[in-house]
């Protein structure tokens, strides 16, 4: 704009860099032997996302959120996780795992360590921290997962529910700016589902970028940004709660859906 002897000029503004997603995967493939579990998959996870995967046993479901912490390998495609590009190499693996955190079908806890060192152990041994900075930060994770008061039990003394949510204890512990669950609710009394879900439910509340393996449904529903379907290795439909739910645009989908929801 031109006042007097002056010319007054506005700079464009540039539009902001993107920022690096969560995990970037692509164009992934994954055999067992002669047979292809993952065929050509691509997928980005941004961050604070809630992503839910589901679909039929024998999916690839589970085989993708492996991969993407290193618990199994593929022959083809890339992987990154925070920029970082996972290779066979101890370095980058162990880069990778220092960022994400799993939560599996089984609690994986260790019988003759109460809960509390459950949780402190990988601290100790992995993140190198104190034995007292390990223990305040375990008893604040047991505190988001509401068992504080169980920290000095053992497994053994614990509901399926309760051992599962020390397992999550566990994995917040690290720290993780992402967390992989895989069927989380699977290997649980149905009575207990609902108290790891709520927990679950409060993650995503707070804005932990999460992938979720699951059946679900209903928690797919009600925390999910995006739901990805899966099929015979591909990924066959993914969008919106609203969108996967109420108009599933293939076949496969639909009747997966007309299974599991009555």
């Amino acid at each position: 704009m031109v006042q007097g002897n002056s010319l007054s000029l506005v700079e464009p503004v540039a539009d902001p860099v993107p920022a690096t997603p969560a995990v970037q995967i692509r164009n992934l493939s994954k055999w067992f032997g002669s047979f292809q579990a993952l065929k050509d998959v691509s997928l980005t996870i941004a961050r604070g996302e809630r992503l839910v995967i589901c679909g039929p046993s024998g999916s690839g479901k589970s085989t993708l959120i492996r991969t993407i912490n290193a618990l199994e390998s593929f022959q083809q495609g890339e992987i990154r996780v925070d920029g970082i590009q996972l290779t066979r190499k101890p370095e980058a693996v162990e880069a990778v795992r220092l960022r994400v955190g799993m939560v599996f079908q089984q609690f994986n806890l260790f019988p003759h360590l109460t809960v509390l060192e459950n949780c402190t152990l990988p601290l100790r041994l992995v993140r190198g921290v104190s034995t007292k900075e390990a223990e305040e930060r375990a008893l604040y994770y047991l505190g988001k997962v509401r068992i504080p008061e169980q920290a000095g039990k053992y497994a053994s003394q614990l509901s399926g529910g309760q051992q599962q949510r020390v397992a999550i204890a566990r994995a917040l512990s690290m720290q993780p700016d992402i967390m992989l669950f895989d069927e989380p609710t699977s290997a649980l009394d149905p009575e207990m589902v609902k108290e790891v879900l709520d927990t679950m439910t409060q993650l995503a509340g707070e804005g932990m970028t999460m992938a979720v393996v699951t059946h679900e449904m209903g928690f797919a529903r009600q925390v999910a940004d995006r739901v990805v379907f899966m099929d015979r290795g591909e990924i066959v439909e993914e969008g919106t709660p609203v969108e996967f739910f109420s108009n599933p645009k293939e076949l496969r989908a639909r009747s997966f859906l007309s299974q599991i929801i009555h």
